[in-house]
């Protein structure tokens, strides 16, 4: 597949160190409400908080996975809107869908992320995670662009998060943008594409789904 190609040669490795890094935007359950209501400061707070988690699992990984993948989990609940991505991903296919269809296709589309990128995060390193182009929030905005960079040395990957805010204020991720690599459409584009091949059959897109980039 064309786009997962194009992945392949952004340097996966940083790139899903970083799209946990933000994803898990609620790292310990006492959060502050304020960080909670400020997208930003959610940032910065689970960029610390996840390197402690994989600092806490790195040296017996992998004998310790399963441990490590349900606390990506955890976060990764608190942090995600996941049944607007995974409709998202489903695109036209989603009206289709049924209900059952639709939690399954999210189960397994949020498993499939924690795992693959949960193994490349596992080998982070001392690159420098940077939040830039900070702007004042206005008082009745819904969706808000938060923009990272992951500096490693002279190389500089450029991130963007888009974040919607819920009605109870809390600001939760809806989409990743990696090297100018949109991955909402990524696999909106894989899931369409399967969908065609298996003439619409949706229980057979959700039963050989993948979200591994590589």
């Amino acid at each position: 597949m064309e786009l997962t190609k194009t992945l392949r040669h952004q340097s996966l490795r940083h790139c899903a160190a970083v799209i946990l890094t933000l994803l898990f935007s609620n790292a310990i359950a006492n959060t502050d409400n304020a960080a909670a209501a400020d997208p930003y400061q959610k940032v910065e707070l689970i960029t610390v908080d996840l390197l402690k988690i994989i600092s806490s699992h790195q040296q017996e990984y992998p004998q310790n996975q399963k441990h490590y993948f349900s606390a990506l989990s955890i976060l990764l609940d608190r942090a995600v809107d996941f049944r607007f991505i995974a409709r998202s991903v489903m695109g036209s296919y989603s009206r289709a869908a049924t209900p059952d269809q639709r939690a399954l296709f999210m189960q397994k589309f949020r498993s499939g992320l924690v795992e693959t990128y949960g193994r490349g995060l596992i080998s982070y390193g001392n690159e420098k995670i940077v939040l830039v182009g900070r702007q004042p929030l206005k008082p009745d905005q819904k969706r808000l662009t938060v923009k990272q960079e992951i500096r490693s040395g002279d190389d500089v990957f450029p991130l963007q998060y888009s974040m919607a805010r819920k009605k109870t204020g809390e600001w939760m991720i809806i989409n990743v943008t990696i090297n100018g690599i949109n991955l909402g459409k990524t696999f909106r584009s894989q899931f369409a594409q399967s969908a065609q091949r298996a003439a619409g059959d949706i229980d057979s897109v959700i039963d050989g789904w993948s979200s591994q980039a590589n």
